[in-house]
């Protein structure tokens, strides 16, 4: 009995450190999947079709923002680099283009498919196509701007380098010091 009292107090002090285990919250944002009417404004807004928006993941790669855009009509493309200069090419289309590609994966409606440059290995480019799903919330603020809600296609963009008068072509004079 003085044994099994010796062998309680640890055994309490265990079992109490390990409800402590896991307690930490996860991002709220982190898995949760995009709000579908946010993605189709926001891919809409690029040219995008939304049902074409995919992502990937991969050890040591991170999203290129400047490289999201269309792929095609309305597909989807995106880059993700290293710290090397490696780079893994993301690309969406539908369907009529599964098949053609070694590292594709189907998706709903679509094919996604992965190309890497600057001595992306096979194996790594393999765990990518595994990873590919839907932007959750969280990566779909990284991935895809918030419309500017002034811009419209109907307004043509102002620049300043045209000459009000004349025939329109950019005035690309230099000012004269002292004129």
């Amino acid at each position: 009995m003085i044994r099994a009292a010796r062998a309680l107090p640890p055994l309490l002090l265990a079992a109490a450190l390990l409800t402590g285990c896991g307690t930490e919250k996860a991002d709220p944002g982190a898995a949760k999947p995009a709000d579908p009417a946010e993605l189709a404004s926001k891919a809409k807004a690029l040219g995008m079709n939304p049902d074409l928006v995919y992502v990937t993941e991969a050890p040591g790669f991170t999203l290129a923002q400047q490289s999201v855009g269309v792929q095609g009509d309305d597909g989807f493309s995106a880059s993700y680099a290293d710290d090397t200069g490696a780079v893994i090419h993301l690309y969406t289309d539908h369907l009529r283009y599964a098949g053609q590609h070694p590292y594709e994966a189907k998706e709903k409606d679509c094919v996604v498919w992965l190309e890497g440059e600057g001595g992306v290995s096979g194996a790594v480019l393999a765990k990518a196509v595994r990873a590919i799903h839907r932007p959750t919330a969280g990566e779909l603020d990284t991935l895809l701007p918030t419309p500017d809600p002034a811009f419209t296609d109907d307004q043509p963009v102002q620049r300043g380098d045209l000459s009000p008068a004349g025939d329109g072509v950019p005035d690309n004079s230099v000012p004269t010091p002292g004129l």
